[in-house]
């Protein structure tokens, strides 16, 4: 039997408001779902910079623990060059659903680029070790700053490149202490580490984490820490500015972002999971073993941190009359 016009034109209607309707209701709760049901696939973290570094060192650690409690793999991806940005810009342009995530750095943000990012967590704001190849004959910072006046220009220091967070620190104890040293840059800590070892360059301002088991087996001697208090993976290590420099202080710290679009559902999921993660005694313990102090600061209180660390660093920069790496 055949239905008449009129009906058969309201039924069509019906449907397609019905159509309509869902549509409107699935994007109206669409972050919440998505926070619930997340992650449902593998989560890559992006690391800027190349494998051995600090960044790497705790990416991986981090992987290793949130991917037991998500049931999900954690892939790690480094993806190095021009100091972080390169890998920053990839992270950046990625689709911002909390997939695609970035352990930052102080090198891998600036000006222009910090406001495409979303801050989820600062995993970890450790001082850099002032690390010295043996042969350098120092024992202490003040022969270490006696060394090179008297020696001015000629004592090298490795860095993870130009405007790197260990190249800063370093420029902030030249202007401090009067000193001149030799810049060597290296596309990232791991490379400029294993010329330390073998004496091709001086000395290092290093993370913790890729100097200290060094330290321990005799192949490099460390001198001090640059926080303004002594560290607790190595409380044993006097800081910079009690070994003579007064005022001085510099930490390199480490951050997961995520894309600046991220729903804020997903974000502060990633947020809690990676505190979480930071507040497991293991974690702790592997941590601090390697050299990094665990941080735990999450959202704006990270994002706050991250701006006040850019002010630091661009002001030492104009002084220095350099452009911020790009």
């Amino acid at each position: 039997m055949r239905q008449h016009p009129t009906r058969r034109y309201m039924i069509r209607l019906t449907c397609a408001l019905t159509g309509v309707a869902a549509l409107g209701l699935g994007l109206s709760i669409s972050p919440a779902a998505l926070a619930q049901t997340f992650p449902a696939k593998p989560i890559t973290i992006v690391v800027p910079f190349p494998p051995a570094g600090g960044a790497d060192t705790l990416a991986r650690i981090l992987a290793t623990h949130l991917g037991a409690t998500w049931k999900q793999q954690v892939i790690v991806e480094n993806r190095p060059g021009a100091s972080g940005h390169i890998g920053a810009a990839f992270v950046a342009k990625s689709a911002p659903d909390g997939y695609t995530l970035m352990m930052s750095s102080t090198a891998s943000l600036d000006a222009d680029n910090v406001k495409q990012f979303a801050p989820i967590a600062l995993v970890s704001a450790s001082p850099y070790v002032v690390a010295v190849n043996p042969k350098l004959g120092v024992k202490n910072m003040s022969e270490l700053i006696a060394l090179a006046k008297a020696q001015p220009g000629k004592l090298s220091f490795g860095s993870s490149g130009e405007g790197s967070a260990s190249h800063l620190t370093v420029e902030l104890f030249k202007q401090m202490s009067g000193v001149n040293m030799l810049h060597v840059p290296y596309k990232g800590t791991g490379q400029a580490v294993s010329d330390l070892l073998g004496g091709t360059i001086d000395l290092m301002f290093a993370p913790g984490q890729t100097v200290l088991p060094h330290a321990k087996t005799g192949k490099v001697l460390a001198l001090a820490v640059t926080s303004a208090t002594r560290a607790k993976a190595a409380p044993e290590l006097p800081t910079v500015a009690e070994s003579g420099l007064p005022g001085y202080a510099a930490v390199g710290w480490f951050g997961l972002l995520a894309p600046a679009a991220t729903p804020k559902a997903v974000l502060a999921k990633l947020s809690a999971d990676v505190g979480a993660a930071l507040r497991d005694p293991a974690i702790e313990k592997t941590m601090l073993a390697s050299g990094a102090e665990p941080a735990n600061v999450n959202g704006e209180a990270f994002g706050r941190f991250i701006q006040t660390e850019l002010d630091k660093w661009t002001q030492l920069e104009k002084q220095m009359g350099k452009k911020p790496a790009q």
